[in-house]
């Protein structure tokens, strides 16, 4: 477990003085959760001594908490803000990402071979889609038409169908920073970054903050073959998360998310840049029925992160006319929004990034080590 390159204080929201935000640095002795109120830090881990008891915690008094100081003036490398919470995700809840699904599927993962059938997708299917309300008599009718086209897919079933797509994208502890590498498999040959918003829902299943991630995708594995998703979204060092969780309150609401525009900057070794936003008011379906879906059949007792999907899907060529676009090694992803800052990583191979070794087993070692954990430490977490 690495932390990231750059310090607290690099990336954060301009209104970090205003806002309450949740977080993860790395100190000598190991990983600490940290609460950021008003512009101050404090340092949690004596009283909470992991980011998902602290987040079930919520509302806390900072005055349990250990003052580090201004966030300005810290010099602590961050980590990723979750540690013991699911990371789940939703793909195709944007119309434009569904079609992008459909043009994978139907190209079987070869990037050559896309230009033609995006070209006649979105002619037949673009505007329809974009219409309909998921699980809608509308949208079960426009499926029929589809199916008579010989246009339908697994795709748009989750895209305008009544049920989302909900699947985990990475292993408790797995998740990189701001700052740190991101992975993508050595032997993919079309991929490319998922700027997101991701939601933070406590053990109760109720909404708290939201932070910003980067569902890596390989379009070519996906585009093989749907069971091959695994391949295509976990892998070591394939999803980052931070750079702070911003805690919901009278100034930030899930209305924010739902208005947020992410931002999305590329820039390759080579001098190549790719720009792009993804707009959240083009959601299919809300957030926080997202949250819901998650929830239906399943619990989370110590919460969990739900990464709301992309409008994002980079078409832009970068190498050769008609390819479109695919990651090279040296890439640096920026994804930001105002409100939630700024996530940065530089792309490796999953194969050259720093291997996951600090896992469940390592963090409760070094947890009841610190004294954080066991019967010196059952009073503050009752």
């Amino acid at each position: 477990m690495m932390p990231g390159d750059f310090c607290l204080s690099d990336d954060v929201p301009p209104d970090w003085r205003t806002g309450r935000f949740v977080g993860r640095i790395m100190q000598p002795t190991g990983p600490s959760p940290i609460l950021i109120d008003r512009g101050v830090v404090y340092d949690m881990s004596a009283v909470r001594p992991t980011v998902s008891t602290l987040i079930d915690a919520l509302p806390l008094d900072v005055g349990t908490g250990h003052t580090l100081g201004d966030l300005d003036k810290l010099d602590l490398p961050l980590l990723s803000p979750v540690d013991l919470q699911c990371v789940k995700a939703c793909g195709v809840t944007f119309a434009l990402s569904a079609i992008e699904r459909v043009i994978e599927e139907r190209a079987r993962g070869d990037s050559a071979a896309a230009l033609g059938i995006r070209t006649r997708l979105e002619a037949q299917v673009g505007g329809s889609i974009r219409a309909v309300v998921p699980g809608s008599p509308e949208a079960a009718a426009l499926k029929q038409a589809l199916i008579a086209d010989g246009l339908w897919s697994q795709y748009l079933e989750v895209a305008i169908g009544p049920d989302a797509e909900v699947f985990t994208k990475a292993p408790v502890l797995s998740t990189v920073g701001s700052g740190m590498q991101i992975g993508i498999r050595s032997d993919s040959t079309w991929n490319n970054p998922e700027p997101e918003i991701v939601l933070i829902v406590d053990s109760a299943g109720q909404a708290v903050g939201a932070t910003l991630g980067n569902d890596v995708n390989l379009r070519d594995f996906e585009g093989r073959s749907a069971l091959l998703l695994g391949k295509a979204k976990d892998n070591n060092a394939s999803c980052a998360l931070g750079p702070l969780i911003r805690l919901f309150d009278e100034d930030f609401t899930i209305d924010d998310v739902r208005a947020a525009e992410v931002e999305l900057v590329i820039e390759g070794p080579e001098g190549y840049r790719l720009e792009g936003v993804s707009s959240m008011a083009q959601i299919s379906r809300d957030p926080l029925e997202l949250v819901r879906q998650a929830l239906s059949e399943h619990q989370y007792p110590d919460g969990f992160a739900l990464f709301l999907g992309t409008l994002f899907a980079p078409v832009q060529d970068r190498d050769e006319p008609g390819r479109g676009f695919t990651h090279k090694v040296g890439d640096r992803v920026s994804i930001a929004t105002p409100r939630l800052g700024r996530l940065v990583n530089r792309v490796v191979t999953s194969k050259e990034a720093p291997p996951w070794t600090f896992g469940l087993g390592a963090f409760m070692a070094n947890l009841a080590a610190r004294g954080l954990i066991g019967h010196e430490a059952e009073d503050a977490l009752a």
